[in-house]
């Protein structure tokens, strides 16, 4: 149990922060490549008070902003672990075809774009040609061509940083899964 829980547990203390830090440096990359958005926009679906992680404020495709959702999601947890035996990539396509029926109601007025990583790296696959698409324009900006890999490299680190941390709190006494809040 210690060791892999603090993964897979909703009660995690670690969870939020990691996601926050992914849309974080999602924001940022936009910001790097001149296109100015919103984080957590407010009043895009009116009837379930649902929101994005983030909205382009100006047209990204087809005449429509795009809204991103980001996720990370543990691949050895015991609902992927099977699929995951099979196909590297299985969790983090499963987490995005969730977000695309989450948010079915945006599609008609904004591009939506999901995110979804998982805790060992691997990324579904309309969200890596995505960022490869936003490390293009970063570069257009900045003149440097490396710069779609340091975006890659950044998430890469991002993600093992919070897996260091969310593993280390699963061992530490204070964090123990039997000791954390019943409710949140």
């Amino acid at each position: 149990m210690y060791g892999t829980h603090s993964f897979v547990c909703k009660r995690s203390p670690g969870r939020t922060s990691r996601h926050h830090a992914l849309n974080d440096l999602v924001a940022r990359a936009f910001a790097s490549a001149g296109v100015p958005v919103t984080k957590e926009p407010h009043g895009l679906t009116w009837s379930d008070g649902r929101r994005p992680d983030g909205l382009t404020m100006v047209p990204w495709k087809e005449g429509k902003p795009l809204t991103w959702d980001v996720t990370v999601v543990c691949s050895f947890a015991d609902s992927y672990v099977d699929a995951s035996a099979r196909d590297a990539v299985s969790a983090a396509e499963s987490a995005a075809i969730r977000k695309v029926d989450k948010y079915s109601a945006l599609q008609s007025t904004h591009f939506f774009q999901p995110i979804a990583v998982e805790s060992l790296g691997a990324m579904n696959t309309s969200a890596y040609l995505f960022l490869n698409e936003l490390g293009q324009k970063i570069s257009a900006v900045s003149g440097e061509e490396r710069e779609g890999s340091y975006l890659f490299q950044r998430i890469s680190v991002l993600v093992q940083r919070y897996n260091a941390v969310m593993l280390h709190e699963s061992f530490s006494d204070d964090n123990r899964p039997d000791q954390w809040p019943l409710e949140y």
